[in-house]
């Protein structure tokens, strides 16, 4: 049986820590590569520091997207999170490419060739999961904790907050009674603001984004409630503290809630199964919760490298689903076609669509108009639900 009753906590981190700028520069680089060509292969890692920015990985595509086309894009990355500090500049940092071909080897194992099938870009697992503690079907923690750091961001972009700077972390703490979230047992948030303003009137800043983004009634007492807890947050983003691609994992999906498989989503293009399967993965589980079959879902597919098919696929509903989960393992694999291909043509991943993922999370999100977070559907509810 499951503990009704606890305390749990998760993070996030806004679009202009270190780390996230890393990620959204990577992603970046990838939205490049598919607008030219829609079957690029892309593994883009970025390291950040004191004005300084480096790009390395392998690369399959146009010979048109030059070192300098990169560093245009490094460059219009970070101007767009805001970075124009003395340490972290987007015109004055140093931008470095170290991107070259993809390994032949590896490329003759994923390709498509003969009767063979396109195959995994690498072994691994990835899960995906819902549930019904939030409209996103999202776990709450991490929900919220997105939301509080996506309001200031908008709040400093639009001007009204300009003593805010980029780089912001959040925390959410929330009680459970009964299974389910009931209130805020505390907040923190520690954000970069202007050397104008005072520990207290950062304070004051957020509070009301705080109020805004969490359910009424649930705000936590005053002395539970974090910010800038170190006091003095002038010195931020890489300036402050190294930044590298793939080291927010966790924040990228369930803030510990669920199983990560350990594999890193940005700056991979979508034959990498790192993403395309745990995007497939959230999509199911999205599903069968949406559907009514389940209030919480966790799913785990398995790749080897170069092979098509995967190796496996588990249904967990945590004692909380009314079908048969072997039933519906075997449903949900006619529903989708698991292969990397498969994948790929039904979320139609191949397209500049991941820039926008690269912070306040890749789930929860809403589908957009031009396929942004197509994982995110809800287009399978009518067919479980006549399955079933």
């Amino acid at each position: 049986m499951a503990r009704q009753n606890y305390l749990f906590t998760s993070e996030s981190v806004s679009e202009g820590h270190p780390d996230k700028v890393c990620d959204r520069i990577s992603d970046a680089v990838v939205d490049t590569y598919l607008a030219a060509d829609p079957h690029a292969r892309v593994a883009c890692e970025t390291l950040a520091t004191t004005n300084r920015i480096v790009l390395a990985g392998e690369v399959r595509g146009p010979e048109s997207i030059t070192k300098d086309h990169l560093v245009d894009v490094a460059r219009a990355a970070v101007r767009d999170i805001g970075y124009e500090q003395e340490g972290f500049h987007w015109k004055e940092a140093d931008v470095q490419v170290y991107l070259h071909a993809q390994s032949a080897d590896i490329a003759m194992g994923v390709d498509a060739a003969g009767n063979k099938d396109e195959g995994a870009g690498d072994q691994g697992i990835m899960f995906g999961y819902a549930c019904r503690e939030t409209d996103a079907l999202m776990p709450a923690p991490i929900i919220y904790s997105h939301r509080i750091l996506k309001a200031l961001a908008e709040a400093r972009h639009s001007g009204a907050q300009p003593d805010l700077g980029p780089d912001a972390k959040s925390q959410v703490t929330l009680l459970y009674q009964n299974g389910k979230p009931v209130r805020a047992t505390s907040v923190v948030v520690s954000t970069q603001h202007s050397e104008k303003v005072s520990v207290e009137q950062v304070r004051e800043i957020v509070r009301p984004y705080v109020l805004e983004v969490l359910p009424e009634g649930w705000f936590p007492p005053e002395e539970e409630f974090y910010v800038n807890p170190t006091g003095r947050f002038v010195i931020g983003g890489p300036d402050g503290d190294a930044g590298l691609t793939g080291r927010k994992i966790i924040v990228d999906t369930y803030g510990g809630a669920a199983p990560h498989g350990g594999g890193a989503f940005s700056g991979k293009d979508p034959t990498k199964v790192d993403r395309s399967a745990a995007y497939a993965c959230r999509y199911l589980a999205k599903n069968v919760v949406a559907a009514g079959l389940a209030d919480r879902c966790t799913i785990q597919v398995s790749y080897a490298i170069g092979v098509s098919k995967p190796l496996s696929l588990y249904v967990d509903t945590h004692g909380t689903g009314s079908v048969d989960e072997s039933r519906l393992e075997r449903l949900l694999s006619e529903l989708v076609d698991l292969s990397p291909r498969g994948i790929r043509e039904h979320l139609k991943l191949n397209r500049p669509i991941y820039a926008r993922t690269a912070a306040y999370g890749h789930f929860g999100r809403e589908p957009e108009a031009d396929g942004g977070f197509s994982w995110e559907k809800t287009d399978l509810v009518d067919e479980l639900r006549r399955a079933f």
